[in-house]
């Protein structure tokens, strides 16, 4: 058996901190399409939500440093419990971790940075009485405001993952470029190991 393991936003976009748009929704399209065509030795493994697990649904955007700041990393830590419990009952013959360009938790290579001081923090409890539509524009307003940096680091989630499986594959799924996103997974799951995308 070869085990793919997935950040949930990826197949279920309403996740998203902030609800799916578009892009979210062509994603989880074009990976539920690949999932379909995986041989047998297949399974998919979709972890909890951290941002989900740690503050509900809907939140506003944050950064790496913030959801550090918040108690991330002691919920990501029992996130990659699970998914280590799950590695050494099965035992897999080929692991491949599947995370998001740009997530606080479940980025990669790339993951959100700001300054934890200057941050909103009462907004979070704010979207949750936000329409839609709300959601979105005060989304766009915080990022801005913020001043939100793309960094080459992994997310919280990922940095603990990579550290403890190290012999696995890690890919990233950039939404702004689903379709070079999707040909690097099927490239994965086909044959051997695939080149790094960073």
């Amino acid at each position: 058996m070869n085990l793919l393991i997935i950040a949930p936003c990826l197949l279920s976009p309403f996740y998203v901190y902030r609800g799916p748009k578009e892009k979210e929704y062509e994603t989880a399209g074009l990976l539920r399409e690949l999932i379909g065509e995986l041989g047998k030795d297949w399974q998919v493994l979709a972890y909890p939500c951290p941002e989900y697990e740690l503050i509900g649904w809907p939140r506003a955007p944050a950064s790496r440093e913030v959801y550090e700041r918040l108690g991330m990393r002691e919920r990501a830590k029992i996130i990659a419990d699970f998914i280590g419990r799950v590695l050494t009952e099965e035992k897999p013959e080929k692991v491949i971790f599947l995370g998001v360009k740009g997530s606080p938790t479940c980025g990669v290579f790339h993951t959100s940075s700001s300054d934890p001081d200057r941050y909103p923090y009462r907004s979070m409890q704010e979207f949750f009485y936000l329409s839609k539509e709300g959601r979105i524009k005060r989304s766009k307003e915080i990022v801005e405001g913020q001043g939100f940096r793309l960094v080459n680091l992994p997310g919280i989630l990922f940095e603990i993952l990579m550290a403890r499986f190290p012999e696995a594959e890690f890919l990233e799924f950039d939404k702004g470029n689903p379709f070079a996103s999707i040909k690097r997974v099927k490239r994965a799951t086909a044959s051997g190991r695939s080149s790094p995308d960073n």
